[in-house]
């Protein structure tokens, strides 16, 4: 690892570990070619760490939503958030999954401006508004989605994604959770 995972807080050491989460490591860094600092900063508690990737696994695997709708969510969120680390690594996988090299910093610093669908931008609105104004959130949000087409499972995943994302989001400004390098080329080409 060229960086740190975190700076507020001590990284484990991998081997350290308990198995599972060892595995579970090893297998991220099979598929990516590194390991996210994300997972060696969520270690530092292994209980929190198998709770918010269970919970992040079972919204990714099971959600009607396209895996690019959902790096869109979680990269709008992020930057209504200004989180570093999930704007970088978010990035990285909104562009590889929406084949777009421009589409992360356009949802990060403005979705309302980004190159997307009228959908997407209900989508991105209705989160961003969930996280910037929770309370503001009305039954007229949900309808605009449903009028744009998606369904009640994919409105309940907006909806998990964004909650989700703005605990991660906060813990990773709270820990000071560094961006892989590696994050910053991913889909640029």
């Amino acid at each position: 690892m060229s960086e740190e995972a975190m700076t507020r807080f001590p990284v484990p050491e991998v081997e350290s570990l308990p198995e599972d989460l060892q595995e579970r490591i090893a297998e991220e860094e099979e598929r990516a070619g590194f390991i996210p600092n994300v997972f060696e900063a969520f270690a530092y508690r292994p209980r929190q760490f198998r709770a918010f990737f269970g919970y992040y696994d079972a919204i990714v695997e099971e959600s009607p939503l396209a895996r690019e709708e959902i790096e869109m969510i979680i990269v709008a969120v992020s930057g209504a958030n200004d989180c570093l680390y999930c704007v970088v690594a978010h990035g990285a996988l909104c562009r590889i999954y929406a084949e777009d090299p421009h589409l992360a910093e356009q949802l990060a610093t403005n979705h309302r401006t980004a190159n997307i669908s009228d959908a997407h931008r209900a989508m991105c609105d209705v989160a961003v508004k969930l996280t910037a104004r929770p309370a503001a959130v009305e039954s007229d949000d949900i309808e605009r989605l449903r009028e744009h087409g998606f369904s009640e499972g994919e409105i309940w995943d907006i909806a998990s994604l964004t909650s989700l994302f703005n605990l991660s989001n906060r813990m990773a400004q709270f820990a000071d959770m560094r961006p892989n390098s590696e994050f910053y080329t991913l889909g640029r080409e």
